[in-house]
């Protein structure tokens, strides 16, 4: 393995990195496209991949075919599941004309299981980690995360594409202290945590020895002398040679004592200069003493319950159930990559791993099949690095942007909200009452110094036929949400009776003084020219107190993994 120097798992002295220039790539579509199309083979240093799956699909993003012809990997209702398809069996047609292991093992597993949904998500799977084990370096690695509910079946497909030998770790995550699966007369015991599959592509690959401090204990236990001088922990070791002679070990006399010892005669000579060997009283062996704060730390190992779940309360809580810690995917980064190296996450979703990437100094490209996600890693990493990354696959002018709205009503809206800062499309489709975004906005601090945040809805109309009703409507709709601003979108150019109308809203006057209209009209022209609603100015939305409570007293904000 290519070994670089151990390192404790402490990110804070990573601060002083030298941070990249340049952004990554975040790639909007459909993954296995992507890879196909864009992704040259043998690229890519390490893999982060949480594809979406859940025994609990109620909260789950999946893909489904849906009859038209756009992509069959179009995003779909989040209480749907991978079901068995035309497009699951045009899938296993192709990994079975691949031939190898991956074939057999594919054809065996249809013929164990039958065609159902998990042999459905079996197969999606397979033909994405065949083209995530082509882009991957020799010098690569693979980290899958999954849950139990699955990780079984995806061992074998990752031992077919990778071969046994290549399989590194099989990790325990630890994701939470207590969770009740006894509801509804349920007979089982609480599931607390995720897996992650570790797989490398050679045994040549990128390997950086990571440590874990010591507990209490284990310290008072094995450190418990401290120097008089300066106050440090060591303990004493010992130094003679074990097997003597026969294992080439010097004897010669130290402090008095005359031993097979397992350092030269020079070396010992130097560390008693050092006072590193000490006599507690004359007649004993001589021993090392050891320094606490000389040593890397415990040895990293396969179950890992030192990193929590997000809380509630966390800064870094974007508000999806299935979001990961980046201290997590810190870890990870830090052990399988260098700096400068090549990290891919084909599942980007609320983009912890880009972030993670990003700030260690690595390069990295993220896909994900959602403009939600595409909007919040964009919205995300300007908050954290000051720009935005690049974006490929996203409409890049008017006419594309056109072509999204006809292609894909949802895909549009959530395009056209995520334009503007801080906004997150709505999910409940076809119960969202007027309603396809909505957000929070600082505005300044009240009278005791506490910061204040303006509510945003908006309304989204891409190529219908425009009328001043909804704007009226968006009127309504602010006022019922009890909301300070409404943003109408829309694609064609609103009449001078919309605009009028709008006009009739009113303004909102922010604590600083500033001004704005509370109804505003915002094309998707005026997005390709440069220009922006008329709001306050948007400062750090990455986790303010005030939206955390405003989150939890609306579960419409709550948004759905991705």
């Amino acid at each position: 393995m290519i070994a670089k120097p151990s390192t404790n798992f402490n990110t804070s002295q990573y601060a002083s990195i030298p941070k990249l220039s340049q952004m990554g790539t975040l790639y909007y579509g459909d993954n296995l496209e992507v890879l196909r199309k864009h992704i040259k083979t043998e690229s890519v240093d390490l893999i982060y991949l949480d594809p979406p799956f859940n025994s609990n699909v109620n909260y789950n993003v999946i893909f489904k075919t849906n009859g038209r012809n756009d992509s069959p990997s179009q995003i779909q209702a989040f209480e749907d599941t991978w079901t068995w398809g035309d497009e699951s069996e045009m899938v296993y047609a192709q990994i079975l004309g691949i031939g190898d292991r991956i074939s057999d093992v594919i054809r065996g597993l249809r013929e164990a299981i039958g065609e159902n949904d998990m042999m459905a998500y079996v197969t999606m799977m397979a033909i994405r980690l065949i083209e995530l084990h082509r882009v991957l370096k020799k010098t690569g690695s693979l980290y899958l995360h999954c849950d139990p509910t699955a990780s079984h079946y995806l061992k074998v497909i990752l031992d077919a594409i990778f071969n046994p030998e290549n399989f590194r770790t099989e990790i325990i995550w630890k994701r939470t202290s207590a969770h009740s699966d006894t509801k509804q007369g349920r007979k089982q015991y609480g599931r607390i945590h995720d897996t992650i599959l570790f797989y490398s592509k050679s045994t040549n690959n990128t390997w950086n020895p990571m440590y874990t401090p010591y507990d209490e204990s284990y310290v008072n236990t094995f450190y418990k002398h401290v120097e008089s001088e300066t106050g440090r922990r060591y303990q004493l070791t010992a130094i003679d040679g074990p097997g003597g002679a026969s294992k080439g070990n010097p004897r010669y006399e130290v402090m008095g004592v005359t031993r097979y010892w397992r350092y030269s005669k020079k070396r010992m000579n130097e560390l008693i200069q050092q006072g590193k060997i000490i006599q507690t009283k004359p007649g004993n062996v001589p021993r090392e003493k050891k320094y606490l704060d000389e040593m890397p730390g415990i040895p990293l190992q396969d179950i890992w319950i030192d990193i929590k779940p997000i809380s509630s309360q966390a800064k870094e809580r974007l508000g999806y159930p299935t979001q990961k810690p980046i201290v997590l995917l810190e870890r990870i980064i830090l052990a399988s990559s260098n700096e400068g190296d090549v990290i891919l996450d084909p599942f980007c979703g609320c983009g912890t791993a880009t972030h993670a990437s990003q700030k260690l100094n690595r390069k990295w490209i993220g896909i994900d099949v959602t403009h939600l996600a595409i909007g919040l890693i964009e919205y995300r990493m300007k908050q954290a690095f000051g720009t935005h990354p690049v974006v490929k696959g996203v409409p890049t002018s008017f006419e594309s942007a056109e072509n999204l709205a006809e292609r894909d009503k949802f895909q549009f809206e959530a395009w056209a909200v995520t334009r503007i800062d801080g906004i997150m499309p709505n999910q409940k489709k076809g119960k969202d009452r007027g309603i396809d975004g909505r957000g929070y906005i600082p505005i300044g601090n009240d009278v005791k110094g506490n910061p204040k945040h303006a509510k945003v809805i908006v309304s989204v109309k891409g190529g219908q036929r425009l009328t001043p009703a909804m704007v009226r409507d968006l009127k309504g709709t602010v006022t019922r949400e009890n909301a300070e601003f409404g943003i109408f979108i829309c694609i064609k150019e609103p009449t001078a009776e919309m605009r009028k109308e709008a006009s009739t809203g009113g303004i909102f006057e922010t604590p600083l003084g500033t001004k704005h209209p509370k109804i505003q009209i915002f094309t998707i022209k005026d997005y390709f020219d440069g220009r922006h609603p008329d709001l306050p100015q948007i400062s750090n939305m990455f986790r303010s107190p005030d939206v955390e409570t405003m989150q939890n007293k609306s579960k419409q904000l709550t948004l759905n993994p991705i």
